[in-house]
């Protein structure tokens, strides 16, 4: 018997995803079978990944999310301003609140389309790591924002072949079997920053990612001197604004702020045996 859901397509900062209430508990089917089904391309709505709104003991909710694969992707930054967002706007939540998500508990605040949202200290950080791809030498800074990512400086990384490089310094061995999101920055001016993102779980470049935004950000600080607020721009042409405190090497009360949108909303029909939509 195919089951009708409800969803919303949202986008943060040109990080889309599709967004299904489901504080009722009514969605009762394979959720990352149902993530793989809505965020093809061509076959379904299309997105870089699935929110869900579910509920929670400790917050105003909690926020499921899954890559367009269906894999689990740790925390998205700009999915959980999208969350927040739509909370608010369907009246869950007023202009503030507070979520539940894999890594921790967040706070949102949104004014008009702008959302702010504290994140997790970014965590094991190690800098200078050798990477090669085929002839190509590469220095690599290590840290996990809410998710692994792997920052390169570049010079022009408009120039850069980021399928190729991005995939296989995704799975490069140093990432260990879950590997890494690859972050390729350069320097703009002042305390902004250029990136473009290959996320693990999508497979490919995304118009933005807001864990590799901070990680871009973070690493600049700390490597290249910049001070916070850092401005990333990323590769839809908007900005992310990177508000964090840095002492003696250490980064803490992270907030990654930037525009979100409902984009649209609608319904489908799901096939939960086939894992097609109709």
């Amino acid at each position: 018997m195919p089951v009708k859901i409800t969803f919303a397509k949202v986008s943060g900062a040109g990080n889309d995803f599709v967004l299904i209430n489901n504080l009722d508990r009514s969605l009762k089917v394979e959720q990352a079978q149902l993530a793989r089904a809505l965020c093809a391309q061509h076959t379904g709505v299309g997105a870089d990944g699935l929110l869900l709104l579910e509920p929670s003991k400790r917050a105003d909710f909690t926020m499921k999310y899954f890559n367009a694969d269906g894999s689990s992707g740790g925390m998205c930054g700009n999915g959980g301003r999208c969350v927040a967002l739509f909370a608010s706007v369907a009246g869950i939540t007023g202009p503030r609140c507070r979520f539940e998500a894999v890594d921790d508990l967040h706070e949102a605040e949104i004014d008009g389309g702008m959302v702010r949202l504290t994140m997790k200290d970014p965590q094991n950080y190690r800098p200078g790591i050798p990477l090669s791809v085929g002839t190509s030498q590469f220095t690599g800074y290590s840290l996990d924002t809410g998710a692994p990512h792997t920052v390169i400086f570049a010079e022009d990384i408009q120039a850069l072949d980021l399928h190729t490089l991005g995939r296989a310094l995704r799975f490069h061995p140093v990432s260990g079997p879950a590997g890494t999101n690859v972050d390729f920055v350069s320097w703009r001016t002042g305390c902004a920053v250029e990136i473009r993102t290959y996320e693990r779980g999508v497979e490919r470049e995304t118009l933005a990612c807001g864990t590799g935004s901070i990680a871009a950000a973070s690493v600049s600080v700390l490597v290249h001197g910049l001070m916070f607020p850092v401005d990333v721009r990323v590769q839809s042409g908007e900005t992310l604004r990177i508000h964090a405190r840095e002492e003696s090497g250490k980064i803490t009360d992270v907030v990654l702020e930037g525009q979100a949108a409902i984009l649209f909303s609608g319904e489908l029909l799901y096939e939960a045996r086939s894992g097609k939509i109709l």
